[in-house]
């Protein structure tokens, strides 16, 4: 195994450190955590005048570098622009300190929306990799991309993408804490629940949960009103099955401003659902998502929100408390840690072998025969 460091920006070294702290458990990285811990590595300062400069304070000559990074919402309170600008500057400063391969690892990529080759606008999330590739990153790591065209925006002999799909991670969750075992399963889950998508094209990921459980699967099909912007005419529910006494999940891989599954959760609640939760990788929560959200559920249209932590999530409980006085919290949140996994793919990575096992469609059935990753304790 080549000599590698872990590092991260200013808008990730806390999640670095988790995952450091795990990379530490694994036989193979035990005796050097401390040599590769790289959290601290940067240093950003500021010019009088705004301008923006990285340094490091040792050398990492030949070696390769897993560089965290968020240009989302973050736990430093860094905007969207400040964090690209010190993303590229420390990629310039990585590259010539001599840093042999540089993995870019960003959990959610903020300009993944912008994915649109066909209009006359910019492409955000092509602008990013050619960039990330011009200043020398060969291998970009990220979870849940947006749309699977996105992840041939890079030119793959210049630079790798690995797009993990993290509702592995929250499927598995599911199993852990909720289901718990193959007999819950079979008897409670399967005739019981069901997954619903936010729009027809959201059908993907719902039907990737409906048969990852083996539960049905619910479409629900928008008419915008085009006259106006962002207006919703009418929702229809496609279902093969009446969803009266069910419990009803709604899939997606971001939540942002919670339009969509506002006006989707409102749509589902005449036909008398037991319970109707939201469960997305991504939460972006963007104003006014909280108020929304602890609407619905003070209303009784809303069980649980289940999201990772890809996006930092504290400023949004914030937000949700300075909005609708609640005490600072959004009501039976639940962010699902994901260092444990990020901790696996940099050990994968660095020891060179196969991520396919990350890659493979989840089924809960095989899971519960042979359970891989996380034995957490059920929700409060």
């Amino acid at each position: 195994m080549k000599d590698f460091i872990v590092a991260a920006t200013r808008s990730m070294r806390g999640y670095a450190s988790r995952v450091m702290r795990q990379l530490s458990k694994f036989t193979s990285f035990q005796s050097s955590a401390e040599e590769i811990n790289g959290v601290d590595l940067l240093e950003t300062d500021r010019f009088a005048d705004g301008e923006m400069e990285v340094a490091l304070n040792r050398s990492i000559r030949g070696k390769d570098v897993v560089l965290f990074t968020s240009c989302a919402r973050n736990e430093a309170g860094i905007g969207v622009e400040e964090a690209k600008i010190e993303l590229y500057h420390t990629l310039d400063a990585l590259k010539r300190s001599q840093a042999d391969r540089i993995i870019v690892f960003e959990p959610y990529v903020s300009c993944a929306r912008s994915d649109r080759t066909t209009r006359r606008s910019s492409v955000g999330l092509w602008v990013h990799l050619k960039i990330l590739s011009s200043l020398g990153v060969r291998h970009f790591v990220t979870y849940q991309l947006h749309s699977d065209k996105s992840r041939s925006m890079a030119d793959p002999t210049a630079c790798t993408v690995d797009d993990v799909p993290a509702l592995t991670l929250l499927k598995r969750h599911l199993c852990d804490v909720y289901i718990r075992d193959l007999d819950t399963l079979e008897k409670l889950v399967r005739p019981n629940w069901a997954f619903c998508s936010v729009d027809a094209g959201g059908e993907k990921l719902a039907r990737d949960f409906a048969n990852s459980f083996g539960a049905p699967l619910v479409v629900a099909h928008k008419q915008r009103d085009y006259s106006k912007a962002n207006a919703i005419e009418s929702i229809n529910i496609l279902s093969a099955d009446s969803l009266e006494g069910k419990v009803l999940w709604i899939v997606d891989d971001m939540v942002d401003t919670a339009a969509s599954v506002e006006s989707l959760i409102r749509a589902l609640g005449p036909h008398k659902p037991k319970e109707i939760n939201i469960i997305a990788v991504h939460a972006l929560l963007s104003p006014p998502a909280a108020r929304r959200l602890i609407s619905l559920s003070r209303e009784g249209l809303l069980h649980r929100i289940m999201v990772s932590d890809t996006v930092h999530c504290l400023s949004s409980l914030a937000e949700a408390g300075e909005t609708a006085g609640n005490g600072g919290k959004i009501p039976r949140l639940e962010v699902v840690p994901s260092a444990e996994l990020s901790a696996r793919i940099v050990m994968t990575i660095m020891t060179n072998n196969s991520m396919t096992k990350m890659l493979r469609p989840f089924d809960a059935q095989a899971y519960f025969r042979s359970p891989k990753l996380f034995n957490q304790p059920g929700p409060v």
